[in-house]
Parts: structure tokens; C-alpha cells; sequence
């Protein structure tokens, strides 16, 4: 058997789905050697099955053994990051070559260096670009969704309480929607949170129900969705579901929808780049409001502002409200 080709990508969802593009390149680099993601769970073996990597080596993070360990000969592809701690737990399994950013050791070196400021899709299609791998941001595209109810899917939700919508905000625009006449589902992880959103509004709550498969299904076959900067929205982005994204201490440039635009609203009103891992909430999401926000959901549905907002819509506020 041909020596494989063993891919660094040990991050979430959001993460995962910027790096297809660049793993489709590597397929067609390496065609004739099986393709491995040392990856999460479940988002590695999600990849595997549809047919984007031939296999898996479950990878946490960066702090336990080589994800190359037991391979023998191999190539391995530094996905992950610029190192230098992604660079040495691939050379630490003694790899025949090393794809990587600015990696510093001689017998490893790559000629292509990391860019401040660019979007994390370009990124790795460049990386990979320069090794041969021929890939562009078309190569997002994955084949999500089927029979489904035409649904709003609103994720509430956000790993970090940076990146985290008021609630208040979020309930203004649910019970806007339904009043509309749109059915609306709510995802996610946070189900606490999406509890009190479908008491609150009366939307369906499928908040830590679904399975990965069956919550990209949901988007994939979803009107719109609605979210903040998650990997629900990448999902919406690959699948070419009409979205709103909610941006905060991460600017767009970076990490917004990369193909489509016609199809992605993306509100951001940030000043400075923020720390996506803070406890305190944006300041630059805090300036998007409830009216904003439906207003780019209406016109994403298509009926843009025929229906007058009610007076459940809360006026811009800079605190948190709960």
C-alpha cells in the first residue's frame, strides 16, 4: 500500500468544514494514497463518511501522542495551525515530508508563509495550492439536506459568551418570524438556553436532540438559517442555505460565508478585533439589533419589509439583557 497522507485538523465544526476545500485538494495531490484526518470527534469520522477522507485517527488536541504514531512511512499536512506545537507533534512521528506554514526546521521546510488577516478558507486552499493540490473555495460544497418543512433554523448558541446574542434579542426575532407564519427550530448544544427561547416564543426546541448527521440534514434542507459566528453557519454555507450570521469579536473577512454572498446576510459592527474567548459579550455585537436582524431574515425569505415590525422588538441597548 502507498504511503498515506496523514491531515492535522484537531479543531470544532466551524473549523472542520473551512479545511474541505483544502482536503479535496489534497485528494487530487495524492490520488493515489489513502487520505487520513487526525481529527475530533464526531466531526473526523462525519468527513469520512462522506467520502472527503479514506480515514480517521481520533485526535483531541495538540497535547497527546503523535496522531502519526504507527504509521510507518507517511506524509503528514499541518491543517491545524502555524505551530509550533502542531509543527512537532506531526515531525515527532518522523514523517517522509511535512506540509506546513513557516515551519522552521530545515528538512521540513515549506516555502508558503502565514498571511495575518486572512480568511481561514483561502488559507489552507493556499497552503495546499503550493503543494500541488489544486482546490478553491467552489470545493466548499457538500451535498446536505433532502425532504425537510421549509423551517427557520435559529442557533442561538455560542461556545464562548463573546460571541453570545442577548436572549432577549434572540426571542424578539422568533416571535417576530412566527408571527410571520415561519416555523422555527432551535439548535444546538446550549439547551438551557433554547428551553427558555421555546417557552418564551413557542418555537420547537431540538436543541441537543440531533446527531451531526441529522442536524446538517436540518440545515441543509432549512428556508434560512439564522445564527451567530458557529459552525451551524458553515454548515449553512456548504450546504448553499440562505443564512444571517451574527459577527462579533472575529470580523467576517475572516470567517464569513466565502461563496454564494447573494445567499449569506452577514452583520457585523465591530471597531477592533476582539478576543472570541472572553466572558464578557462583543461590544460590536452587542450594536447588531433584533430589527436589524430581522430585517435580513425577511429579506433573505424573500418578502424583505411588507409585514411592520411589532412592538416586541427591543430598542438597541449596550448591556447584556438575560
Amino acid at each position: 500500500m502507498s504511503a498515506p497522507v496523514l491531515v492535522l485538523r484537531a479543531l470544532g465544526l466551524g473549523d472542520a468544514l473551512t479545511a474541505v476545500p483544502a482536503l479535496r485538494g489534497l485528494r487530487r495531490r495524492y490520488a493515489d494514497r489513502p487520505l487520513l484526518l487526525a481529527g475530533r470527534e464526531p466531526f473526523a469520522s462525519w468527513l469520512a463518511g462522506l467520502g472527503l477522507v479514506d480515514g480517521v485517527v481520533a485526535t483531541a488536541g495538540l497535547s497527546g501522542p503523535s496522531p502519526g504514531r504507527g504509521l510507518g512511512r507517511h506524509l503528514a499536512v499541518n491543517l491545524h495551525g502555524r505551530g509550533p506545537q502542531s509543527h512537532l507533534l506531526l515531525r515527532s512521528a518522523a514523517p517522509e515530508q511535512l506540509i506546513a506554514f513557516d515551519c522552521s526546521a530545515a528538512s521540513y521546510r515549506s516555502r508558503t508563509c502565514w498571511r495575518f488577516g486572512e480568511h481561514e478558507v483561502d488559507r489552507w486552499c493556499r497552503l495546499v495550492s503550493d503543494a500541488g493540490g489544486a482546490c478553491t473555495v467552489e470545493d466548499l460544497r457538500l451535498p446536505l439536506g433532502g425532504p425537510g418543512d421549509g423551517a427557520v433554523v435559529v442557533h442561538p448558541g455560542a461556545a464562548s459568551r463573546a460571541r453570545q446574542w442577548p436572549p432577549i434579542r434572540w426571542a424578539a426575532v422568533i416571535q417576530e418570524l412566527r408571527a410571520d407564519g415561519q416555523t422555527v427550530v432551535l439548535t444546538g448544544t446550549e439547551t438551557e438556553l433554547c428551553g427558555r427561547l421555546a417557552e418564551k416564543t413557542g418555537a420547537e426546541d431540538l436543541s441537543g436532540r440531533l446527531s451531526l448527521d441529522e442536524l446538517a440534514t436540518r440545515i441543509g434542507s432549512a428556508a434560512l438559517v439564522v445564527s451567530g459566528d458557529t459552525g451551524v453557519a458553515h454548515l449553512a454555507t456548504a450546504a448553499g442555505t440562505r443564512s444571517v450570521t451574527l459577527f462579533g469579536p472575529t470580523p467576517p473577512a475572516w470567517w464569513g460565508p466565502a461563496i454564494d454572498a447573494e445567499s449569506h446576510t452577514v452583520l457585523y459592527h465591530g471597531s477592533r478585533l476582539g478576543d472570541p474567548h472572553a466572558d464578557r459579550v462583543d461590544e460590536g455585537l452587542l450594536r447588531i439589533t433584533a430589527a436589524e436582524v430581522l430585517l435580513a431574515a425577511r429579506a433573505q425569505l424573500g418578502y424583505g419589509t411588507t409585514r411592520p415590525s411589532s412592538s416586541v422588538l427591543p430598542a438597541s441597548r449596550p448591556e447584556v439583557s438575560s
